[in-house]
């Protein structure tokens, strides 16, 4: 896959892109992520380590961003107080217009299962349980009676395109089908944003794909999706790419009419080829 990203540089940046510092990006008023003047600090042993320093962003409900940067720029970091994983050391972080930035775990949690959902590079999935059971897992955490639970967790799958693989377990599906069935479990809650951190990290570039394929459709349908990828192929099917660089983010940049996974699809060659 040769795709390259295709970016125009965002007119209205945001405040710590670069060492101008130029304006934030405008609002439009219907803001699921916000993050300001966010800094985060770690302490090993005598070193502190300053791994944010001043992030502020916004993400509209609807965005597909892709989140890149080095190892140790900070985009990690900033995932995981996203998911309400971490706290940050100063700054505010309102997710749907509430600010979580001090909440405690318990609420924390409640927030991580109610709004958030989370795709990683491991699939997660419980090998002796089926499709629908792996799918059906966070509504237990949830008050749902078990008729909606199974619905829901039907419903997601038919959603990935697994309706078929309902019962198969984990050991009888490939790699993609496995990561589909993680992307259903995160739909499952009806999450009001889908995070994932490397989500294409352990499947061949096709079936990368055919998971950016499922990300646009959910997209489309109005998911907002922030994702972790440290590969340009992938992070151009996104809508708009953040790249940081010591702890900031360097450059806020919308990709001019991202491919469509699906007709990439048709011009790649399959492991059978």
């Amino acid at each position: 896959m040769d795709g390259a990203l295709i970016l125009q540089k965002n007119p209205m940046q945001a405040a710590n892109q670069s060492e101008t510092a130029p304006p934030t990006r405008a609002s439009t008023g219907n803001v699921v992520i916000r993050t300001e003047d966010i800094h985060k600090y770690y302490e090993l042993g005598e070193t502190r380590v300053h791994a944010l320093r001043g992030v502020s962003a916004e993400i509209q409900r609807g965005e597909f961003v892709a989140v890149m940067g080095a190892s140790g720029s900070g985009k990690s970091t900033f995932m995981n107080i996203l998911g309400c994983l971490d706290r940050p050391s100063s700054g505010r972080y309102l997710l749907e217009g509430i600010d979580v930035s001090q909440h405690d775990k318990r609420k924390l949690a409640l927030i991580r299962n109610q709004k958030i959902g989370f795709v990683f590079q491991g699939f997660n999935l419980l090998a002796r349980t089926t499709a629908l059971e792996n799918t059906e897992l966070p509504t237990l955490y949830a008050k749902i009676d078990k008729a909606e639970r199974r619905k829901r967790a039907t419903d997601a799958l038919a959603l990935v395109g697994l309706t078929d693989r309902a019962e198969h377990f984990p050991s009888q599906m490939s790699g993609g089908q496995q990561q589909r069935v993680a992307v259903a479990r995160a739909l499952v809650n009806r999450p009001s944003i889908l995070l994932a951190d490397e989500p294409t990290g352990n499947l061949d570039s096709h079936t990368a794909v055919e998971i950016m394929e499922v990300f646009q459709d959910l997209n489309d349908r109005g998911l907002s999706i922030v994702m972790v990828t440290h590969e340009p192929d992938i992070a151009q099917f996104a809508k708009r790419v953040l790249v940081f660089r010591d702890g900031k983010i360097r450059k806020d940049e919308t990709v001019l009419d991202p491919p469509r996974a699906a007709e990439v699809l048709k011009t790649m060659p399959t492991l059978e080829d």
